[in-house]
């Protein structure tokens, strides 16, 4: 068999484990609970390997070491965000919001500040985010089917949207909750079992140093590829700071990250979770990085081509050959695939009840609702994606990122923390940062960013947008303290009470 049949029969694979996985979940899907959040009832182990599948997506299957082989180590700030900003989700959002009882962020926004227009505005945001998000898992898809098979690069995002809409429609979160568990295990060993042996040969070869290596791509000679504030841009200070503010704080922002908390039976459950979470991602990101480091060695053309992203996929037959190298990149293969099942899976379903919810209607509910939402959900940015290309994988995600930190992370911490929110403030607060970052996001999508200040300002905006959103809201809140909502001090009581104290003294109403 040849390359080529290999890495298509490991996507074949992938694909039928996937609908056998979900259908395995569709028998107990029959409730408006079951798709929308699992009635409840996922247990922190499994909800943890489901976070893990559906967070690691393209940009950490393949943009992480693609990044880390064109710009070097200032790029493992990517991971290193990626992963803390669970810790930051521990520490100030995970049970409280749990205790919420919401289904959706507009669900908690809502209650918070009983407020319709703060839902709403909340509603859109979702989706644009989640869109956002769900484009270059498709983008990515293509890459991937296109580099392994020679196919057109919209083949593979059309089949991965198949398949995710199959299960989803037919099983809601419940099904997609076994699917990403599974897929989270799937991916690490997609990488780790590779990794293996390409070590051996990079051992046999002298181990040389990647940093060694006579490689110079925008400016990243040798001498500063190992360097972590040289490289990528030209005010590495400031792009620095800007990806570890996005990735912190944008981890809270993300719809399908945020609605994966509903589905744990309690608040001190949620916090298992976020600690199980920290462990696999932190297990997962030891490996891109070392592909990017073995291509600068041994797929250095990769970088003149513009084609980085592709490293995870072509680095273990380059290194290997023959037949051991053709099924280890398909095994590859099948993991990218896997990576863009998980996320864009749990997209979908935080995509699809936003719109369910809040844009077809209180006459459209239930079931069927949430089925046609899906289908708009997918399509949407299936399409999008196939308009829009010329963005790094890693990149496109770090711009949702910048985006989700810019809108609901202020409006989650203030939500949670501070009494005195108003829906205006949160309004205000939310539309300043997200009309910023959206026009940074949308000028950086549409090659509009200049070199020097003004291309880093628009390319990582994360660093000016979330501090003038935090500062609006803070600001029009003080500013209109009658429409602190009336019934704000009980709701914060709900949120930050355990649920043990809750149960012996009764149910706190909101």
């Amino acid at each position: 068999m040849t390359a080529t049949g290999y890495s298509v029969l490991s996507v074949t694979l992938v694909f039928v484990a996937t609908l056998g996985v979900g259908a395995y979940g569709w028998r107990f899907s029959r409730t408006t609970s079951d798709f929308f959040v699992a009635s409840r009832t996922v247990r922190p182990g499994l909800n943890a390997s489901a976070i893990g599948g559906e967070y690691l997506s393209a940009a950490s299957f393949l943009g992480v070491a693609g990044l880390v082989l064109a710009f070097g180590t200032e790029m493992l700030w990517y991971p290193v965000g990626w992963t803390a900003g669970y810790l930051v989700l521990l520490v100030l959002v995970a049970a409280p919001l749990r205790r919420s009882g919401a289904y959706t962020l507009p669900d908690f926004a809502e209650s918070r500040l009983e407020s319709v227009g703060v839902r709403r505005l909340s509603s859109l945001l979702v989706v644009a985010i989640g869109w956002l998000y769900l484009m270059p898992q498709f983008q990515g898809a293509g890459l991937a089917l296109a580099t392994t098979t020679g196919t057109g690069p919209w083949l593979g995002g059309v089949l991965v949207a198949t398949v995710v809409l199959v299960n989803v429609l037919f099983g809601g979160m419940r099904s997609i909750t076994f699917v990403q568990a599974f897929q989270y295990w799937l991916k690490l060993t997609a990488l780790l079992f590779p990794l293996l042996f390409m070590a051996a040969v990079w051992l046999g070869d002298g181990a040389v140093s990647p940093a060694s290596a006579d490689v110079v791509h925008a400016g990243v000679a040798g001498d500063v590829w190992a360097s972590p504030l040289a490289g990528a841009s030209e005010h590495e200070l400031y792009t620095t700071y800007s990806i570890i503010v996005a990735t912190f704080l944008g981890t809270m922002g993300l719809p399908h990250v945020v609605v994966r908390f509903y589905t744990n039976p309690d608040g001190a459950a949620a916090r298992r979770t976020t600690l199980g979470v920290l462990g696999l991602l932190g297990l997962f990101y030891l490996l891109p990085p070392v592909y990017g480091g073995l291509g600068r060695l041994y797929a250095p053309d990769l970088i003149a081509s513009g084609r980085t992203d592709t490293v995870v996929l072509e680095l273990p037959a380059r290194m290997l050959g023959g037949t051991v190298g053709d099924l280890l990149s398909a095994l590859t293969t099948a993991g990218a695939f896997a990576a863009f099942l998980s996320t864009s899976s749990g997209l979908t379903v935080a995509v699809a009840g936003v719109i369910s919810q809040d844009v077809m209607g209180r006459r459209f509910r239930g079931v069927r609702a949430f089925q046609a939402a899906a289908i708009v959900a997918v399509l949407t940015p299936l399409g999008l994606s196939l308009l829009t290309e010329g963005v790094g994988v890693a990149r496109s995600v770090g711009l949702a990122f910048a985006f989700a930190a810019s809108t609901f992370c202020p409006l989650l911490v203030l939500g949670i923390w501070w009494r005195r929110l108003t829906d205006a403030g949160a309004i205000a607060g939310m539309l300043v940062g997200g009309g910023c970052a959206g026009w940074a996001v949308l000028a950086t999508l549409l090659g509009m960013a200049d070199d020097g200040w003004p291309g880093a300002l628009l390319g990582q905006p994360a660093a000016w947008t979330v501090p003038l959103a935090f500062l609006t809201m803070i600001v029009v809140s003080l500013a209109t303290p009658r429409r602190v909502p009336r019934h704000a001090a009980r709701t914060l009581v709900r949120l930050h009470t355990p649920e043990a104290v809750q149960l012996d003294r009764g149910p706190l109403p909101l």
